[in-house]
């Protein structure tokens, strides 16, 4: 895991996802913008830092997700 100090200048073209609402509360990615890594950041905070997770990590987030095991 990379912590990106300044999300916002980093020139990565960052995506918010479909399934998001306005409640303010979502995560935004920059799909390509690193190798075998996928930066996340908080859509309140663009210029606040990131989090570059590698794909293995990203991946087990995402499943352990999908299982209920996160809330």
């Amino acid at each position: 895991m990379t912590i990106i100090p300044n999300a916002s200048a980093t020139g990565f073209t960052w995506t918010k996802s479909t399934f998001s609402g306005n409640q303010g509360d979502c995560l935004e990615t920059a799909h390509g913008a690193l190798p075998a890594a996928l930066p996340v950041r908080d859509s309140k905070r663009p210029a606040g830092p990131a989090i570059a997770f590698s794909d293995t990590a990203w991946g087990g987030f995402v499943d352990a997700l999908k299982r209920g095991d996160v809330a």
